[in-house]
């Protein structure tokens, strides 16, 4: 008899499957997508965790005090603190899990990502190769593999969950199983919703985050998962946390998705920029040179339609490169006018038509940037990084949006990630891991390194654990 069904086959979900077989229990795992893997063939694949082997090789002190003072700073406590600090414990065994199954990590790491707000201690770990997520998505199917061939895990793809099936047990209503679209129905005493985010369904992103959506989401993320909850009753947690990640090239024809392989280098600690930031009305809106990207982040949010662009010329396309990661100047320069977002004129008016962009607000902003450089000094925004003015022909404007690489909402859990109602009360039955719950119940309203792929992984492991009676 099957002891669980895991919906949802990424990494939460095969987490959760391979703990809860290795445990002894029968394990069902459906997966829509005509694959396993979820959001891993799109992700970067960092993982982060406080006093694992890998630190100790490079005699880095840390633990799980130390990792949870850096998410609370970062994130200005704005997560909660009982499920954080669950992940936080069963993090380090994550890493060693996946190290010792042959998770091949970059030599460089563990690191400190200045992509985000930057932890005190070097914990981040990823694949020698971006993107990082496919190399986890192959050590989970080292995993996954002997508990299939022994019958413990039976693993469905192309099956796609449509409804929860809610009866009566000891006098209340419980989930007993799942309804398939295709009209089959799969029965078990547990229920683990591991379907992912809502980074792929502008509907649902526009309802519980209120903001544009520009992604680079798996297409597969579409909140079935938390749709599913709700119409039985589930409440919802972590609205109003949403974040902007800073920024990306505007996707092209129909697909949602960012080229996330090709995005402007604006990290100022790795590149201090000579371009400047504007929004379609011309202005500077933000020190371009500041070092906390999470200031940017938020800074962003009241630009708008969070859309800016980088602003410079041909003496800066030579000299402060990368301006977008993967390209040549010479190749950046040859995808203006043919690539969407990318844009050279031969003089700031032209420029500003091609992008968009108020022609008068762009010419005076330049025009004042430029006294800056000469002055030494920014009464503006106080930038200090002023290497030239933005003077040699040709110009050029890069367009960037807020990317969407996690979402913060999700289906609001108890500590032992039981899916509860709107009125705290717990729904029999039903259990949730990974984005499903939302981002935000361990990385609160900020972005902290590995603070998505490792706690979807512990709390599976958590969950098959604790399911399967180990």
């Amino acid at each position: 008899m099957v002891k669980l069904i895991v919906v949802g086959a990424g990494p939460g979900g095969l987490a959760c499957a391979i703990a809860a077989a290795g445990a002894g229990a029968d394990v069902l795992l459906l997966e829509k997508a005509g694959r396993i893997g979820g959001a891993l063939p799109y992700s970067g694949g960092h993982l982060s965790a406080a006093g694992f082997s890998a630190q100790r090789e490079k005699g880095i002190e840390d633990d799980v005090a130390a990792h949870w003072a850096d998410i609370r700073r970062i994130s200005r406590g704005t997560g909660r603190e009982d499920l954080t600090l669950l992940s936080l414990a069963e993090q380090p065994a994550v890493l060693e899990w996946l190290l010792d199954a042959g998770y091949a990590i970059d030599p460089a790491t563990p690191r400190i990502v200045h992509g985000h707000e930057q932890y005190g201690t070097p914990r981040t770990v990823h694949a020698p190769e971006p993107p990082g997520g496919p190399e986890i998505l192959r050590v989970l199917e080292l995993l996954l593999e002997p508990h299939v061939k022994s019958g413990k895990v039976d693993v469905r793809c192309g099956v796609k969950v449509a409804e929860l099936l809610v009866e009566t047990v000891g006098g209340e209503q419980a989930v007993v199983g799942v309804a398939a679209e295709d009209g089959r129905v799969f029965r078990a005493p547990s229920v683990v919703l591991a379907t992912g985010g809502f980074g792929y369904n502008p509907e649902l992103f526009a309802e519980l985050d209120g903001a544009p959506l520009t992604t680079s989401a798996a297409p597969t993320s579409t909140g079935d998962g938390i749709e599913m909850g709700r119409r039985i009753g589930a409440g919802v947690q972590g609205r109003g946390k949403y974040i902007p990640t800073f920024g990306g090239l505007p996707p092209q024809g129909d697909d949602l998705r960012v080229d996330w392989r090709h995005r402007p280098h604006l990290v100022a600690p790795e590149r201090p920029p000579w371009e400047i930031y504007v929004d379609r009305n011309g202005r500077r809106w933000v020190a371009e040179d500041d070092p906390s990207i999470d200031l940017k982040e938020r800074m962003l949010t009241a630009v708008d339609r969070m859309t800016f662009w980088m602003v410079f010329d041909a003496r800066a396309l030579r000299e402060s490169r990368p301006m977008v990661h993967g390209w040549t100047p010479e190749e950046l320069d040859a995808r203006c006018g043919a690539r969407r977002g990318l844009h050279k004129a031969a003089t700031l008016a032209e420029l500003a038509a091609k992008a968009g962009i108020s022609s008068d607000g762009l010419v005076g902003t330049v025009a004042r940037y430029n006294a800056a450089v000469a002055a030494g000094r920014d009464d503006d925004f106080a930038r200090e990084h002023l290497p030239a003015p933005i003077v040699e022909a040709p110009f050029y404007a890069i367009e960037n949006h807020p990317v969407t690489l996690i979402t913060f909402a999700g289906l609001d859990v108890d500590a032992e990630l039981r899916v509860r109602r709107g009125d705290g009360t717990v729904i029999p039955g039903l259990y949730a891991v990974g984005e499903v719950i939302g981002s935000a119940a361990v990385n609160g309203n900020s972005f902290c390194s590995g603070m998505c792929l490792t706690p979807a992984m512990a709390f599976g492991r958590i969950v098959g654990r604790a399911l399967s009676g180990a």
